[in-house]
């Protein structure tokens, strides 16, 4: 054998052997990450896209009533002996029909599921708009979505504080040939009325405060519109509110009124 051949071949094997170990000390090379999904443009989805998410949204809200109303139905008996004690009379409500008393308790069981579900709703309706919005409209408008549920539940604790008042008014005209026999359907239809009108005017300094946002309405315009405002408010009152009472209308408009000017001062204090 050669021996130029051996003095060669030491080296060039070492070599290989401190490459291949010099390989594998190498780190593993990082995969390229891949690029960020581009957002949604709501501007560019077709109407059929629009509609299909409305239908998701919409059913989302629907099933969120499921748990509430069934939280609702098992203490239904407990509820109905609450929203019955503001009347000015201990008598028993009538029922005039075999189904009416389960009926009674399915319609206070979803009233409940409502008012216990309405963060979800508000919650699905946001998700539904905001794609629309600019960023600097949802970021004003972010906010007010966890506040829209405060409002509607101090809507339904003032529907709660003036039912004595309100039932006192209508039991007040009873005469010895008038006697009032009130049946639990109407009874609770009214008061069920009653607490998701007072629950919905709540939201409205909300949805005035979210219109000057996006440059609707301005609080100059709202000062210099207090006559006309006045005058949609009693109407708005007058319709809204069930039954014939006087104490009902009258203060949804004091409330009503009291949340225009509270959002005047609101929408002056942002700077618009």
């Amino acid at each position: 054998m050669d021996p130029n051949v051996q003095v060669q071949s030491g080296p060039t094997s070492a070599v290989g052997r401190s490459g291949r170990r010099a390989r594998l000390r190498l780190p593993f090379r990082k995969r390229p990450e891949a690029p960020p999904a581009a957002p949604v443009d709501a501007s560019s989805m077709s109407v059929g896209a629009h509609l299909i998410e409305l239908r998701n949204r919409f059913f989302i809200s629907i099933f969120s009533l499921v748990p509430g109303t069934a939280i609702g139905f098992l203490l239904s008996d407990r509820i109905i002996e609450i929203l019955k004690a503001p009347l000015p009379t201990k008598d028993p409500l009538i029922a005039l029909g075999l189904t009416e008393p389960f009926m009674i308790h399915l319609q206070v069981a979803v009233t409940v599921g409502v008012i216990l579900a309405m963060p979800v709703i508000l919650y699905q309706f946001w998700r539904y708009i905001s794609p629309g919005l600019t960023p600097s409209e949802r970021a004003a408008a972010r906010p007010w979505v966890p506040a829209a549920m405060a409002f509607f539940a101090v809507g339904v604790g003032v529907a709660y504080f003036i039912l004595p008042y309100a039932s006192g008014f209508l039991y007040g005209f009873q005469t010895k040939d008038i006697k009032l026999m009130l049946t639990a359907d109407a009874y609770f239809g009214f008061i069920t009325l009653l607490f998701l009108a007072f629950g919905v005017v709540m939201e409205f300094p909300i949805v005035l405060v979210l219109l000057s946002k996006v440059g609707i309405v301005t609080s100059a315009r709202l000062s210099s519109s207090r006559r006309m405002a006045i005058l949609g408010i009693v109407i708005f009152s007058a319709f809204v509110t069930p039954g014939a009472d006087l104490v009902s209308p009258i203060v949804m408009a004091v409330v009503m009124y009291g949340l225009y000017e509270v959002s005047i001062v609101m929408i002056r204090m942002g700077g618009r």
